[in-house]
């Protein structure tokens, strides 16, 4: 039985952690909060942590929620632009030379190697 509870107080401890960071991250993630409420809210954290937490979620959950899907929506378009730009970054020449080395090797045919040439012809 004393094994049953380690896990469950194991599982609240880890949740309450997780929580804790959430609401960290958040509280440094939001650029409209100013630092001195900053300092609060960790002050708070600190002195009084699960009182604090609640307060926070009720508080501000909205806000976080919205600004943790800004967050995503902003890496999702810094990533597609680094895809964008690494694809564009080769040449029609070195396109050409990889199908080449393609079709030596036997991996395309010629059908697609003659539609790939043509792809990076066009570009």
């Amino acid at each position: 039985m004393d094994f049953f509870w380690l896990l469950i107080y194991a599982f609240l401890l880890f949740a309450y952690l997780m929580v804790l960071f959430q609401i960290i991250g958040d509280l440094f993630r939001d650029s409209k909060l100013s630092g001195w409420w900053k300092a609060v809210w960790i002050f708070f954290l600190i002195i009084l942590p699960f009182l604090t937490a609640l307060v926070y979620l009720i508080a501000r959950g909205r806000g976080m929620g919205e600004r943790q899907v800004a967050a995503i929506q902003q890496a999702k378009t810094d990533t597609d632009r680094y895809i964008q730009s690494v694809a564009t970054q080769t040449s029609p020449a070195e396109q050409i030379g990889h199908a080449k080395s393609l079709l030596d090797a036997g991996t395309i045919t010629q059908a697609e190697f003659d539609t790939l040439k043509a792809k990076a012809l066009a570009s």
